[in-house]
Order: C-alpha cells, then structure tokens, then sequence
C-alpha cells in the first residue's frame, strides 16, 4: 500500500470533524455543541478505509482538538470514540468527566 497522507479538519458547517485520506474523505465523527460541551455522537469510517487507522486517527484528532480548544467539556457518547479512548490511557479521564445517561 503507498504511504498516504491523514489529516484531520473540523467541519463547523456539518458539525463534524472530517478524516482526509490524500484530499477524499475516508470518515467523520459528528458532534453536536452547547454553550458548555461538545458531544461527540457518532464515527464513521468508509468501508474502502477500514482497518486502515483512519478511525483512530479522527479519534485521536478530533479529541486533541476538543482538548485544545478548552471551551467546552467533552461528553462521549459514541460507542467507538467511547471504546477508542478505554484503549488509550492518556484519554481515559474523558470518560470520567462524562456523566453517566
């Protein structure tokens, strides 16, 4: 496979962060926004992308970004973001700032 290029980019006009694999799309997290938090809701990644590490890198991103801005506590409600981050022990107090539903 030759070596491509992930970036990640908020969406603000589709309420997503988006992975780009070489410019195309390859999956999103979709969040949704109150004055105080940002939720991440669901993860998708394009069957053509799977097992690739495009979802871990729109988790990772997508979280670091949230962390970076600091203007809003974050809730994890996506199952994958949610499993993502049990995996990965930096980001575990996420889940310990989200209240439970």
């Amino acid at each position: 496979m030759p070596n491509t290029h992930t970036e990640i980019v908020r969406n603000d006009d589709e309420n997503r962060y988006e992975a780009l694999v070489d410019g195309a799309l390859a999956g999103f997290a979709e969040y949704t926004l109150t004055s105080q938090t940002i939720t991440f809701t669901h993860t998708e990644v394009d069957d053509e992308y799977e097992g690739q590490g495009v979802g871990s890198a729109l988790a990772q991103g997508a979280l670091d970004d949230a962390i970076r801005r600091g203007d809003r506590r974050i809730k994890v409600v996506c199952p994958f973001i949610k499993a993502w981050i049990e995996r990965h022990p930096d980001y575990q107090h996420l889940l310990a700032e989200t209240p439970s539903a």
